[in-house]
């Protein structure tokens, strides 16, 4: 049994709801999507998963044809009425389906929406038209069955990349329509799936158990390590042709503050320490290496370079720091000058992290390390002199900024009341102070940080992205007009960028998708709707009797291939 902590709580286990990380690590390992990443190829490595075969694309990247391996189930559940319940090319376009029903509501519609799937927005345009549900049985051009095993998109612009959607089964994995039908509303709490797991028990925002589906089909340890990868290749060796998964249980804890989730991790009560708590670096890592007493014990450190960007987001719909005229641009500029990335990453990060520069992570497609802008640095002179040029004085003599207008100038940052979040939370305060602002800080749990969040009752968040694809537009998106709500919790909308946008989704990788890429970059910096702060080093750390563990990039899939030599644990 693999036993670890989420330090945030999940939201649901319906993947056509989620958005965020840890709920997605859970759905990834229930439902199962088309393609798969190689668990050990670096940087990535796409084969196929419940498909028989890569795709056959045709009419230049509109049309993809997949036909599915026959003979994968679905666990049992009172849904099939104990019938066998087999995976078919149908189960993969009613799900997709839920994604573009209104009812569903799913924050991830945007994305599949700007792949332009023939026929699925005219659908869902016509269940808001007619007040009626979303029509199920129509079938639709860009998504359909031509047998039960074979599953064509038809698209209406070309999409070289298309192929990353079908390769995430935290998301885009199948669902059964008669589980969905039978569970309704709450059939986020009844995930069903074809993947190696199947959810025990759950108590919501505290533990999560999950077991060995006994329907999964036989998946036998298959990787391809790069040539110079000695871990990946002993790994190989060792486990090559072993059936999946190698662990039958995973419980999951959801301990938010740091301390009880080391000190649980030291104990021995969990196998890893999944994303060290940041303020236990120097003590876990001095000078950049496991601490010796640790490594005495057998403890394997797994540190890595995330495909990530830790940022914070203006809502510019606030009439306080939204909109797109000069004075509320050099606000957000201001401000973020003022913000100083190198003591938070000293301070709060105890070095484990690099500046960020744009909205394009490292691993991803058109990332250049070399790449400097002023989103990456801190001037704390050149904001006071902006916010003076623009009329952001103190007009009533008591010591803080006003607006133009006379009235108070009052930044609210949304937080969650943690240990983790403190320290950034006071260096935020501490540089709004030099900077003359004002700056409250509202507290609430993650979840609902983000339900405000999708609301657009936020005025500025500070949060993580993990990319799921190596694919810089993947970032664009969370800016990209017609996602807001979504997606886009800033709602920024500019008709340039989202122009750029549009023409890099139909482009193939090279220098013409490049050359927009790198506009982006310059307009993020300009309006800055986004500040990008960090790319964050990911520390992990498993005890000594776990085996094959390396943290996936572009999806949350890594609990199959995880041993535990039951041996080598601690008998209490």
């Amino acid at each position: 049994m693999l036993r670890y902590a989420f330090l945030v709580a999940e939201s649901t286990f319906d993947p056509a709801q989620i958005s965020d990380l840890y709920s997605r690590t859970v759905t990834a390992h229930i439902f199962e999507s088309l393609y798969n990443y190689d668990y050990l190829a670096r940087p990535y490595l796409l084969k196929p998963n419940t498909a028989a075969a890569m795709p056959e694309v045709s009419d230049n990247f509109r049309t993809w044809t997949i036909r599915l391996q026959p003979g994968i189930y679905f666990s049992d559940d009172p849904a099939f009425k104990g019938r066998r319940r087999e995976l078919t090319a149908q189960d993969y376009v009613y799900s997709l389906k839920r994604f573009f029903d209104p009812a569903v509501k799913s924050p991830l519609y945007s994305s599949f929406r700007q792949e332009g799937i023939q026929g699925l927005e005219a659908l869902r345009e016509d269940a808001l038209k007619r007040k009626q549900p979303f029509n199920y049985d129509k079938p639709v051009e860009g998504v359909k069955a031509l047998d039960r095993y074979t599953l064509q998109f038809n698209l209406e612009s070309p999409r070289p990349r298309f192929l990353y959607n079908l390769a995430g089964g935290d998301t885009y994995g199948a669902m059964a329509r008669e589980v969905v039908e039978r569970y309704g509303a709450s059939v986020g709490e009844h995930p069903v799936g074809t993947g190696p797991f199947k959810l025990e028990k759950w108590r919501r925002s505290s533990f999560i158990r999950l077991v060995r589906n006994p329907q999964f089909r036989e998946v036998l340890y298959d990787v391809q390590p790069n040539a110079d990868d000695a871990e990946g290749q002993a790994l190989k060796a060792r486990f090559q042709g072993r059936r999946l998964p190698l662990v039958d249980a995973v419980e999951i804890s959801i301990i938010e503050e740091g301390q009880p989730r080391w000190l649980s991790f030291l104990n021995r009560e969990f196998d890893l320490m999944y994303t060290l708590p940041e303020e236990y670096a120097d003590v876990a890592l001095p000078h950049g290496k496991l601490a010796p007493n640790l490594a005495r014990q057998g403890m394997h450190l797994h540190r890595v370079l995330a495909s990530d960007r830790y940022l914070f987001y203006f809502n510019m719909e606030d009439p306080v720091v939204g909109g797109y005229t000069p004075e509320k641009v050099a606000l957000r500029r201001a401000i973020a000058l003022a913000t100083d990335v190198q003591a938070e990453i000293a301070i709060a990060r105890k070095g484990q992290a690099i500046p960020a520069q744009s909205v394009v992570s490292p691993m991803s497609w058109g990332y250049d390390e070399q790449y400097r802008s002023e989103n990456g640095e801190t001037d704390l002179a050149r904001a006071r002199a902006l916010l003076d040029v623009y009329g952001y004085v103190d007009k009533d003599g008591d010591g803080w900024r006003d607006l133009p207008d006379g009235s108070p100038l009052v930044l609210e940052v949304a937080s969650t009341p943690d240990s983790r979040s403190k320290p950034y939370d006071e260096l935020w305060k501490r540089d709004m102070d030099r900077l003359g602002i004002r700056l409250k800080i509202r507290l609430a749990r993650w979840p609902e940080n983000l339900k405000s969040a999708r609301a657009g009752q936020l005025q500025i968040w500070q949060l993580g992205f993990n990319n799921s694809t190596p694919d810089a537009q993947l970032g664009m998106e969370l800016l990209y007009g017609p996602a807001s709500g979504g997606q886009n919790l800033g709602r920024f909308k500019l008709d340039r960028f989202d122009e750029l946008y549009r023409e890099m989704l139909v482009l193939p990788d090279g220098p013409e998708r490049l050359a927009r890429l790198r506009e982006v970059q310059r307009l993020t910096t300009a309006y800055m709707p986004q500040k990008y702060r960090v790319h964050r080093m990911v520390i992990d750390i498993t005890q000594p009797w776990v085996l094959g563990y390396r943290r996936p990039f572009f999806n949350q899939l890594f609990w199959p291939y995880v041993d535990i030599e039951t041996e080598k644990q601690p008998k209490f």
